[in-house]
């Protein structure tokens, strides 16, 4: 394997993953006044075009790598403006444990 794909490939999995904490921490605790609206606002807004871009150019690495961060960023932030009884009812539905 070529190292140019290797370091897209760890790239990918970092950034995909950088996420996952974070939310699984959301709907944990259901709390999300430490997180910045303007931060993932922001965050989402990007990979948004990235996405854009990768779909523009065709190029499945970019698509795929942004579209999972997009779903999940966009989470993060939809679980922030969201009232707290549709954040608990959607936190619910995912960990009924919680």
């Amino acid at each position: 394997m070529e190292t140019a794909s290797i370091v897209g490939a760890l790239a990918t999995i970092c950034s995909t993953t950088s996420f996952v904490p974070q939310a699984w921490k959301v709907i944990r605790t259901r709390d999300t006044s430490a997180i910045s609206k303007r931060m993932y606002a922001i965050t989402v807004t990007g990979f948004s075009l990235w996405l854009a871009y990768g779909l523009l150019l065709g190029q499945w690495p970019l698509i795929v790598t942004n579209g999972i961060c997009l779903a999940l960023s966009a989470f993060i932030l939809a679980m922030k403006v969201l009232p707290k009884p549709q954040k608990e009812a959607v936190a619910n539905a995912l960990d009924p444990t919680g």
